[in-house]
Formats: structure tokens, C-alpha cells, sequence
């Protein structure tokens, strides 16, 4: 039938035997698509079947994946809880991850634009060695001396401003939430809480209480009587928005008025804020309003904590901090998620005045909080964002895809918004300017479609009409064009364009 060429002439492959069934050439000339996409092999499968008993192959030589994806995701909702959510209506049954690339059991790269826990890359060599040493001689409770500790407290608390020195370390974002409440509780002697709108900070029980994302949404109980909520500040959709004098006193005004109404109750222990929201939409708050918001909490007493869990770890680019652009400094910050890279590591800085009147008697112990693996694996990820200017490259790549998307935004009204800051942005669909009507379902077609030119992306907001854009750090323009060019694609569908032109048929 033929020979096998050596590596040169074989496209430099190592030698082997290319054999291919083919049913029908479909009006090919010459050479045949020999490989195929895996969302594309059913319909390749009908064309050319597999060869194996024609070569009397034996058993076991076919490729095949370990376990069905359906057959996985079945198993999976016989032993998980049921509101365990999955992304995409067609599953990807993920095996591998390195840098800014998941891989599927079928060897297919995706583009991860969404994952921002995995802050430096997806399984980032040094991080895995960092933990693999310690991990490999040590690993135990905070109860002993051991050096990790205190080098990744002094290491934490030097990123941040005067006075923020204290360290308490934690299992996850969520925990240093619950854990910040607690402070400020015992610091004040006050229980209740002034929130932001739509914002979430985890799912330990006083977090969810404190996030109305999850106390006003499907399965919620409702706004509970020691929990204030202040307007959202978006400056798009909201009631004062960005081309409107006085929107920034005015959303600022509504803490105030929150603060209010917890005096009428005692007073609040914490003003509780994301430094920029992710679950409400990725929304940038709007300039001077932490400011504001700071002096009236103080005013009235309560202590102020900005929850770093989605934005902490120079996300934003501009600043290490998103607190930072807004030119102000906490009472306590949190910080989890990017923190340990997927490591579940979390942490609460705070000042020496509000860490000392939390030393009440009570002793705070966490068997797994500030452990040498964790600590380890924390100062592996400070190491990496330094060495590697991660910080710089967040703002030099989000200023070139959001400069990309606002051009992209130009052709094509249903996108409303681009905004954000660094890698840290929010794509709004909405009907029309005027009325700025969400559009979730176009949101959700767009994600759905750039996931078959392998790109993984979400929706979230109060309407989920926002896709949200939180890669690795080590996203590079590159991917910023790939993105894109694919979303320029999709948008130019017939489902988007009838998407849109319906409604206004139906107005």
C-alpha cells in the first residue's frame, strides 16, 4: 500500500500508518480532513468508521474515554446534592489545566476566561513545587512554631497600608467573610450590617445572610432584620447613572441612608462591601464613592471591610488592591480565592486595635488556617505575581481587550456596556440604549456559541445579562484576540440580530 517515511518526510511526525475509511469523499480532491474537532466526530464517525476490524486490530487498541461524560454527570447527581450547578448545557468533563488552558478527556484545549481562582495559571509549576516540598515533610496546626507562618503574615500584611498588620488566616474566602463579621461584631458590640445591593460574599451562614445576590434570589428567605442594603451603584442601569451630575453622592447617600437604619436598631457594626462587584456584573463603583461611604460609616461607628475575594492580588492592573482605587483603607479586608491559586486558602487583615478587642477570652483556632502547605503556597503565589509582573500585565492586556470590545461595541448596539478595570470586566447585552433592557438570553447564546470555538466564559448580574471576564493573570493579547474575533463572529448570527429585532417588533 505504501511505506513509512522517516520524521522528515513525514512533516517532522514520528513514523506511522495514517488509515482511513472513507464512505464518501463529499467532493474532495486529493488529501481528506484526517483530523477532527470532538464536537465535530459524530458526524466524521458516519463518514469514515473506524478501521480497526478491517487491520484486525485487537481489543482494547480504539481510544476511549474512561468514563461517558453522560455517564459521569449521571453518577455525579446520584451522589452530589442536587443544587450543585454545572456550566454549559453540555458539560465538559475537564481532566487538565495548565496556564490559561482547561483540557477535556477528549485532548481538546479551551481558553479559560472565567476561572480567577486559578490567579496565576492553572497548575503554575512553582506553586505545585511549593506545595509538593512542604507538603512533602510538613504539614500541621498553627499550635507549633513553624516559619511559613510568620513569613507569609509579615510577607500579606507589607502589600497593604498602615494601619492594616494583623493576620488571621482562614480555608477560603467565605470563612474570612464570616470571619471579618465576627471582628467587627465583637470590635463594636453591634450586630447588625450595611450591605451593597446584589452582592454576594459566600455561602458560611452569616455571608449569606449579609449577601443579598443570594438572601433575594431563588430559595432566598428574604432580607434578614439585621441586614441594610444600600443601592447598587451602577452608573448604567441604575437609577443615577454615569452621564447624570451628582450620581456618586447620590448612590453614596444610600449607604448613609442604610447606616440610618441600623442606628434605629443600635447601630451597625461594619459597612461590608466588595471593592468591585462581581456577581452584581463586574461593576466598577463609581469614582469617590467608598470615600463617601467610609465617612459615614465612621461617623456612626462602624468599621469597614472590603471584601478582596474576586479583585484582591493585582486583578485590577492599575493597583494590587481594588479598594485602592478608590483611595481609601480599611478597617479589615479579606481576601480568599486568587490568594492560594486553587489552594483553599483564605485571609483577614485588620489593625492592631480591632484584632486586639477580638483577643476577648475567646481563643480563635482553625485547624486548617495558616498551616505550613497553605502558607507555603501562599508566598509561592506573591512570588510568581512579582517575578513574572503579573500585576502590569493585567493592566497592559485588559486595557487592549477592553479597548477591543468597546471597538467591537461600536458595531453592534446589543452590546450596552464594557466595563472594568485590568483583567477584571463585564460585557452588558441589553435591547436598546434608551431603555437598557437586559438580554439575558442573548448573554447566554454568546456563551453557549464561544464555547464551540473552544472559549469558556460565563453570565452573571442581577438579570445575567453580563458576561464576565476574569482570566489567569497570564492571559495574554493573543487571547485578547482570539476572544474577539470569535465574539465578533457570534454576535453577527441570526439569533442575536432576531434576538433584538423581535423586541422591537413586539414594542
Amino acid at each position: 500500500m505504501g511505506r513509512i517515511g522517516d520524521f522528515p518526510q513525514n512533516g517532522d511526525w514520528a513514523p506511522h500508518l495514517h488509515f482511513q475509511i472513507i464512505t464518501d469523499l463529499l467532493g474532495w480532491e486529493g488529501s481528506f480532513p484526517g483530523v477532527a474537532l470532538p464536537s465535530q466526530m459524530p458526524v466524521w464517525r458516519s463518514i469514515s468508521p473506524d478501521p480497526a476490524h478491517m487491520l484486525a486490530l485487537p481489543s482494547g487498541s480504539t481510544y476511549t474515554p474512561e468514563q461517558d461524560a453522560t455517564a459521569l454527570e449521571s453518577a455525579r447527581r446520584t451522589h452530589l446534592g442536587p443544587n450543585l450547578s454545572l456550566s454549559y448545557s453540555r458539560p465538559l468533563h475537564v481532566v487538565r489545566g495548565w496556564m490559561q488552558h482547561l483540557y477535556t478527556e477528549d485532548g481538546q484545549a479551551w481558553l479559560d476566561c472565567v476561572n480567577n481562582v486559578c490567579h496565576v495559571g492553572h497548575a503554575h509549576p512553582d506553586v505545585v513545587a511549593a506545595a509538593h516540598r512542604q507538603a512533602s515533610v510538613l504539614n500541621t496546626n498553627t499550635r507549633y512554631l513553624h516559619s511559613n507562618l510568620v513569613q507569609y503574615a509579615e510577607r500579606l500584611s507589607s502589600m497593604l497600608p498602615d494601619p492594616l498588620e494583623v493576620c488571621f488566616f482562614t480555608n477560603s474566602g467565605s470563612e474570612a467573610n464570616e470571619l471579618a463579621i465576627r471582628l467587627a461584631r465583637t470590635f463594636t458590640d453591634r450586630r447588625d450590617l450595611v450591605v451593597v445591593d446584589v452582592a454576594y460574599h459566600g455561602n458560611t451562614g452569616a455571608v449569606v445572610e449579609a449577601s443579598p445576590y443570594k438572601f433575594d434570589g431563588p430559595g432566598g428567605s428574604g432580607r434578614p432584620e439585621h441586614v441594610h442594603v444600600a443601592p447598587l451603584p451602577d452608573t448604567f442601569r441604575g437609577p443615577y447613572r454615569a452621564e447624570e451630575p451628582g450620581h456618586t453622592e447620590r448612590y453614596a447617600a444610600g449607604v448613609e441612608a442604610a447606616l440610618e437604619a441600623a442606628g434605629r436598631r443600635g447601630g451597625a457594626a461594619a459597612f461590608l462591601h466588595e471593592s468591585l462587584l462581581s456577581c452584581a456584573g463586574q461593576i466598577e463603583l463609581p469614582e469617590g464613592y467608598l470615600e463617601l461611604a467610609y465617612a459615614a460609616a465612621r461617623e456612626r461607628g462602624a468599621v469597614c471591610i472590603a471584601d478582596e475575594v474576586q479583585v484582591g492580588f493585582g486583578r485590577v492592573g492599575s493597583h494590587f488592591w481594588g479598594f485602592e482605587t478608590q483611595r481609601v483603607v480599611p478597617d479589615i479586608v479579606t481576601m480568599g480565592k486568587p490568594i492560594g491559586n486553587g489552594h483553599p486558602l483564605g485571609a483577614v487583615v485588620t489593625t492592631r486595635e480591632i484584632a486586639e478587642a477580638f483577643a476577648n477570652g475567646m481563643e480563635y483556632f482553625n485547624t486548617f488556617g495558616g498551616n505550613p502547605v497553605s502558607c507555603a503556597v501562599g508566598l509561592a503565589v506573591l512570588d510568581v505575581i512579582e517575578r513574572e509582573g503579573l500585576q502590569e500585565r493585567a493592566a497592559r492586556v485588559g486595557t487592549y481587550l477592553k479597548k477591543a470590545l468597546n471597538e467591537l461595541r461600536e458595531h453592534h448596539p446589543v452590546i450596552g456596556d464594557v466595563r472594568g478595570r485590568g483583567l477584571f470586566l463585564g460585557i452588558e447585552f441589553v435591547r436598546d440604549m434608551q431603555d437598557r433592557e437586559p438580554l439575558a438570553e442573548v448573554a447566554s447564546y454568546v456563551v453557549e456559541r464561544l464555547k464551540e470555538h473552544g472559549i469558556l466564559l460565563s453570565t452573571d448580574g442581577a438579570d445575567h445579562n453580563v458576561i464576565k471576564i476574569k482570566p489567569p493573570l497570564v492571559f495574554e493579547e493573543s487571547d485578547a484576540d482570539r476572544v474577539v474575533d470569535a465574539l465578533q463572529r457570534v454576535l453577527a448570527e441570526d439569533y442575536v440580530q432576531h434576538a433584538r429585532n423581535d423586541i422591537h417588533g413586539r414594542a
